[in-house]
């Protein structure tokens, strides 16, 4: 008779002697759910938090972007880094290690007492990022091709509806239990720890194709010029930086903008969960679309149709006249970028070779890093000139992605038979 434990742990193995992909999706879209839980709650209640260790609100509206920068800023050197320990020694690890330092820097934020302290906060991210390119990539080397699209729609929307939840769950703790914007960071961080327990336990390692070898610092430097060296690649990378550049933007002015079309003052959660959360739910729910969609009419139609959308929506949002209305653009916002996500993951997947992929899709996310210091650094640049240009700069950014992308795409078609 074989044992319970060793009939449970063969359920979760497939033919091949690798964790079922179901369960992996499934413990790596709650992984992304909690860290976008607790990182929507930075975009939301940092002007809370900032007003609650003293600062003034012009000081606010400036110190919004710096941070958001900062946040990208103090982790870019170590993007490479991560993709390269993770492959050569633990996935596993190295995403288990985030979910410990998110721990980390949401206690910080929640206990910090004057500005300084939310800067070293923010600083400590540095060692926090870098887990969603390594989860993309064993995902990928675990799905069946046939349900990549659907798989990394699934993940794409996970983010998402983290982002959603953990807004509307901060402004209820502020507004009707009336605690302080550092009671949710501090319950963030709770629920980070709990994620890092889940996946010591619940988790399987997955080793890449090719493990590299070698000194790490040669592989982290190897592994980004083989990455641009790639034409697809950098057509890629550059379409996602501009994506990110302009939505980073925005996104970092959406709580002080639903203040302002509210006249609600920053002592209050006021509308601003109630919007992020459900207009975020709403376009999580719509994403896995655009990966259904693409399984059938082609990445690169999907892609082009996704950025566009997203222009559309940012463009919208500093012209709606009611929350509802904010809601709705910025529903659609988060859809088209999600499924934006889930485009750019699936071509790398499937085009770039195997001794690449793996470096490749841990790096997915440096456009991310580069978006997410220049987009709220230009937005704290032009806020001077009124909150709502920031968000037509940003979508003036994101035409510029349209063309990219579009550029991509008729250029796949013109070189490639039977691409679609």
């Amino acid at each position: 008779m074989v044992p319970r434990r060793r009939l449970g742990y063969a359920a979760a193995m497939n033919s091949r002697g690798r964790p079922d992909w179901h369960l992996l999706l499934a413990l790596y879209w709650i992984t992304s759910f909690i860290e976008g839980f607790g990182v929507a709650q930075v975009y939301a209640f940092l002007p809370n938090r900032l007003a609650e260790v003293g600062m003034s609100t012009p000081d606010i509206e400036r110190f919004v972007g710096l941070l958001g920068s900062l946040f990208f800023l103090s982790g870019l050197p170590f993007i490479p880094l991560w993709g390269v320990w993770a492959d050569k020694y633990s996935r596993k690890a190295v995403i288990i290690r985030s979910a410990l330092v998110e721990a980390v820097v949401f206690g910080v934020v929640a206990a910090s007492q004057a500005p300084w302290q939310l800067v070293v906060g923010m600083l400590l991210v540095a060692f926090q990022l870098g887990n969603s390119g390594v989860m993309i990539a064993a995902i990928r080397d675990i799905t069946p091709q046939r349900r990549l699209g659907l798989a990394m729609g699934i993940f794409a929307a996970s983010s998402p509806l983290g982002f959603g939840a953990g807004p509307a769950l901060g402004a209820v703790m502020i507004d009707q239990v009336h605690m302080t914007s550092g009671n949710v960071f501090a319950v963030s961080a709770v629920l980070s720890l709990a994620v890092a327990a889940m996946l010591a336990v619940g988790s399987r390692e997955v080793r890449p194709e090719v493990v590299p070898t070698g000194s790490t610092l040669r592989l982290a430097f190897g592994a980004v010029r083989g990455v641009l060296s790639d034409r697809t690649v950098r057509w890629l990378f550059v379409t996602f930086g501009i994506v990110f550049v302009g939505s980073e933007m925005a996104y970092s002015y959406m709580s002080l903008l639903i203040h302002d079309i509210e006249h609600t003052s920053l002592q209050v959660a006021g509308s601003v969960g109630l919007v992020l959360g459900m207009a975020t739910v709403v376009g999580a729910l719509l994403s896995p679309l655009g990966g259904w969609v693409a399984d059938k009419a082609g990445f690169r139609r999907v892609l082009v149709v996704s950025v566009a959308g997203l222009t559309v929506a940012i463009a919208a949002l500093p012209l709606t006249p009611t929350v509802a209305a904010t809601a709705v653009a910025y529903s659609l916002a988060i859809a088209f970028q999600a499924s934006i996500g889930a485009m750019v993951s699936g071509l790398l997947a499937m085009e770039v070779p195997a001794e690449r992929r793996s470096a490749t899709l841990n790096l997915i996310y440096l456009p991310l890093y580069f978006g997410g210091i220049a987009g709220p650094a230009l937005g704290a640049a032009v806020v001077t000139a009124g909150l709502r240009t920031v968000f037509y700069v940003a979508a003036l950014v994101l035409v510029g992605g349209v063309v990219v992308a579009a550029l991509f795409a008729r250029r796949k078609a013109d070189t490639s038979v039977g691409y679609s």
